[in-house]
């Protein structure tokens, strides 16, 4: 499927990013929230995995998304909620995927855990956000040389944008 890494999971980089870059202020989102975009990342995500950091899986510890939770810690291991699972960094991350049998799995945060996956994700599905935000948390800089835009759809609060890795 991927044959440039040899990975049976494709991985996609899911985030709602503001005209300069920021994601987050103190665990939340620096802008008021928009419920379409909400609504279309719940959906995109809803059937398969998520990887994500442990302070962004403990922020949505009330409302988990995905089938399942692989939380990239170097602390804790264990979680009292049956769809998490650890893992140690990419290679672990990708293989919990695996072995769930996932054929994708969505990157969804925070900051450090994008700006990891970013030299392996195969796409990325931003909802750009108009404006400039203060914030403590920004998505990873990315060679626009490196990405197709293949899609991008007008909405009336933001602009879903997806992008392959490859070049023409």
């Amino acid at each position: 499927m991927l044959p440039y890494d040899g990975r049976d999971v494709e991985l996609i980089s899911v985030a709602a990013v503001a005209e300069n870059g920021v994601i987050g202020r103190d665990g939340d989102l620096p802008w008021p929230s928009i419920p379409a975009d909400r609504d279309q990342y719940r959906e995109r995500i809803a059937d398969y995995p998520v990887i994500l950091g442990r302070e962004t899986f403990e922020a949505m510890r009330d409302d988990l998304p995905g089938t399942a939770q692989i939380v990239l810690s170097r602390s804790e291991r264990e979680y009292d909620v049956d769809s998490a699972h650890h893992a140690a960094g990419v290679d672990d991350a990708v293989g919990t995927a695996e072995a769930l049998g996932a054929s994708r799995t969505y990157v969804i945060g925070g900051g450090g855990i994008y700006a990891l996956f970013q030299p392996y994700v195969d796409r990325m599905v931003l909802s750009r956000i108009p404006g400039e935000y203060e914030g403590d948390t920004s998505f990873p800089e990315w060679n626009a040389g490196e990405w197709n835009l293949v899609n991008a759809v007008d909405y009336e609060e933001f602009t879903l944008e997806e992008w392959v890795r490859g070049s023409d």
